[in-house]
């Protein structure tokens, strides 16, 4: 992620702010600065000029109104949870904000921008509590629509399932760049290039999903999981290896572009670098690696867990490769009659 200047003082702003240091109320603009977005002063109410997003002072949303009372990604939330039960408005802010992030690394490659010809994707951020009882919430996607289970915006309870499930890495932002990922194959499974080379290297998607899952669940990786996959996840079906390497893929430019942004160097990528616009994947999944290799070395030095903690194995790395291809190429155009889409889980 970019950082920013504030176009009232040229003080520093970063993707979460609602002020700047002066105080001065900005807004974000996700067009801006062609697909980077940028601060913008904010109008006063009821004069011309960019306004904010309905959901500003309920959720702390800094993006501008489009079109209407809310911004781009507010727009897309099609369900919310109920504002009367305890913690659920800060939790569902703490979702929004990942997803904004996460959307707007996506827009630097113009996906879900003004632009994009496709549909953007539909959300239902569901509490596990409700007023008239607890309810399981599978996060997952299916047609379009993404379901986060906002129990994962807590950070002690996140932390509380990343140990139950042996899991090294467990975010909200890696959880709406896994799930984005399948709505992002759904579009480019339009294209009948796309899914031959899809099914080439990561296997015929039409494998019975159900079934696969089952039998991960149950029986576990293949013992030799770690030498074709990035993830344990990866290895239960093609959809999961193409989300899970996406995911990857958005993790490791990000990581990059906010090393770059920061103004710090190294020979692996330093102040302008632009990671979105880099062509090379292999070039972009090399200084992920290694920065990422770096920053676990730096957070050990205050007792943390790793920043960065996976082995990138050769065969991942080329799905990581074949995923910077379509993305980084830009939206397609929906085709007359798309493809079935099958449900994908998290």
């Amino acid at each position: 992620m970019r950082l920013f200047q504030c176009p009232a003082d040229a003080g520093p702003l970063w993707f979460h702010n609602l002020t700047c240091a002066g105080g001065e109320p900005v807004v974000f603009d996700p067009d801006a600065d062609g697909r980077a977005g940028a601060f913008v002063q904010m109008a006063a109410a009821g004069e011309a000029g960019p306004q904010p997003c309905a959901n500003r002072e309920r959720l702390g949303c800094n993006w501008m109104a489009e079109g209407g009372d809310y911004c781009r990604a507010c727009a897309m939330t099609r369900t919310s949870p109920d504002p009367a039960l305890p913690e659920a408005t800060a939790l569902w802010a703490e979702a929004e904000l990942a997803k904004r992030w996460v959307l707007a690394n996506l827009a630097r490659w113009g996906w879900y921008t003004p632009d994009d010809p496709g549909p953007a994707p539909i959300f239902d951020m569901l509490a596990e509590e409700t007023r008239h009882g607890p309810v399981d919430v599978i996060m997952g996607h299916a047609d379009g629509v993404v379901t986060i289970n906002l129990a994962e915006a807590d950070r002690a309870e996140r932390a509380r399932r990343r140990e139950d499930l042996g899991e090294a890495f467990r975010t909200l932002n890696g959880h709406f760049r896994h799930e984005l990922a399948h709505a992002l194959q759904l579009r480019l499974s339009a294209s009948a290039e796309f899914l031959e080379a899809f099914r080439a290297l990561f296997g015929d998607e039409r494998e019975d999903y159900g079934a696969a899952l089952a039998r991960h669940y149950e029986q576990g990786p293949p013992a030799d999981w770690q030498a074709n996959h990035v993830s344990e996840y990866a290895s239960a079906h093609p959809h999961e290896d193409w989300a899970e390497s996406c995911a990857h893929l958005l993790h490791l430019t990000d990581i990059v572009d906010s090393f770059a942004a920061a103004g710090l160097s190294a020979p692996a990528a330093g102040p302008g670098y632009d990671a979105y616009a880099e062509r090379d994947a292999a070039s972009l999944v090399d200084r992920g690696c290694e920065l990422g290799l770096a920053l676990n070395h730096v957070n050990r030095s205050m007792g943390l867990a790793d920043l960065y903690p996976f082995v990138m194995p050769e065969p991942a790395r080329e799905k990581l490769a074949f995923v910077h291809r379509w993305l980084a190429a830009g939206p397609i155009a929906p085709a007359a009659a798309e493809p079935a889409a099958a449900q994908t889980g998290t």
